[in-house]
């Protein structure tokens, strides 16, 4: 079963201007939560597992991100299995919209050394780097998840946050590019055309996560969004300010461009990887680019927070799911990049269709045009969105 497109973006920032909820999450919050006394050490704030004697499980995820039963949709087929091999029993909790949003949630009980009541939280590449700096987020151990080692894709091994995945493991992975509906256009291959292309002045939206969008512009520019200037990025934004003000672009939008995309409403955009794969079932005319310049790509990442108390179990979980067959399952439903090496074989039992598709199981040719954004320090972070979120009219 294909997942039903999600009304909220999970890469996307909690949307309104700088002196709203967002300054909250964006700006006074990292301000706040950037202090000494915020940070935490392992030394200085320990975490008891209580693996041994209790056999149990927090999960935190976000919306439509797990397998559901296509009968009876409070069953999770890979979920339920785990629990009957290894008897844990999970708490599985889609509480998790945004990542600033669920940032706000925790962030004073983790600046406190305090339990959350989660094993293991699943952010975007971006959050997960915040948190391991925050020293939030407890170290796996490499012997407990020995599936990851096997079977991660290189592509998404040694975040710059995190160099040996001791913090982090991906749960799924994701490009964002252009889109088109051959409906109403003709082929799209270029940021360039995307903003300045006269037929499709007005009916041309974009992603109102920063990272994405600057970083697919930067691209175009020819440079790289992994390693760049602040010059780079004005430059991009001068790029992107142009098309506002011109009219090309109607909107910026979460993954609420999607519907839009499919009735045709817009006839282009830069979107994400997954969301297209969904509407293409419907219409193949819809479509995802790869521009020549280049793609990002993200994770969204399983991690244990500090004073989380069941690390073992988290990391069975963990495991797990590095197992080609649970992840083809996982792959099947969730139609995002796949992160496990071997799952491309077990799809061939589940779906051919879904096997072949180089969105789920992208090939060397479409990697090697992919890159990750650079990670910012909170100054950094604060300045770019605060510069983006200006050209966008958030």
């Amino acid at each position: 079963m294909r997942a039903p497109l999600r009304p909220l973006s999970r890469r996307g920032l909690l949307r309104g201007t700088l002196g709203s909820a967002a300054l909250l999450a964006v700006g006074g919050g990292l301000a706040g939560c950037g202090t000494e006394g915020a940070r935490q050490t392992e030394a200085g704030c320990v975490s008891e597992d209580l693996s041994g004697t209790e056999k149990k499980l927090a999960f935190s995820n976000w919306p439509q991100y797990l397998d559901v039963d296509d009968e009876d949709e409070s069953k999770r087929p890979s979920l339920d299995e785990f629990g009957r091999k290894t008897g844990i029993q999970v708490t599985y909790t889609e509480d998790i919209n945004d990542n600033n949003e669920f940032f706000g949630k925790v962030q004073h009980q983790l600046a406190a050394c305090q339990s959350t009541d989660r094993d293991i939280i699943v952010l975007s590449d971006w959050m997960a780097a915040r948190m391991s700096r925050l020293g939030w987020i407890q170290q796996l151990d490499p012997a407990k998840i020995p599936n990851v080692r096997a079977n991660l894709l290189p592509s998404l091994l040694n975040h710059s946050f995190d160099t040996d995945n001791r913090l982090s493991v991906p749960w799924q992975a994701g490009l964002a590019g252009l889109a088109y509906n051959g409906d109403v256009t003709g082929e799209l291959r270029t940021v360039d055309e995307l903003l300045t292309r006269p037929d499709l002045k007005g009916r041309v939206s974009a992603l109102s996560e920063m990272r994405d969008t600057m970083g697919l512009l930067m691209q175009s520019n020819g440079h790289d969004p992994a390693n760049f200037t602040t010059a780079q990025f004005d430059d991009a934004l001068t790029k992107l300010k142009k098309a506002v003000d011109s009219g090309q672009i109607r909107r910026f939008t979460g993954n609420d461009y999607a519907p839009d995309l499919a009735k045709g409403d817009i006839a282009a955009c830069i979107g994400w990887s997954g969301d297209v794969i969904q509407l293409s079932g419907a219409n193949e005319k819809v479509r995802f680019v790869a521009p020549d310049s280049g793609v990002l790509l993200y994770s969204d990442n399983m991690m244990v927070p500090i004073r989380a108390t069941h690390k073992a179990n988290a990391e069975q979980l963990i495991n797990y799911y590095y197992e080609p067959a649970v992840a083809a399952r996982l792959a099947a439903y969730v139609n995002y990049i796949c992160p496990v090496k071997g799952a491309q074989a077990e799809m061939e039992k589940i779906d051919s269709e879904l096997a072949a598709n180089p969105l789920i199981f992208p090939d060397d040719a479409l990697l090697s045009k992919a890159t990750t954004f650079m990670v910012l320090d909170t100054k950094q972070e604060k300045e770019y969105e605060s510069k983006f979120q200006q050209v966008i009219g958030a």
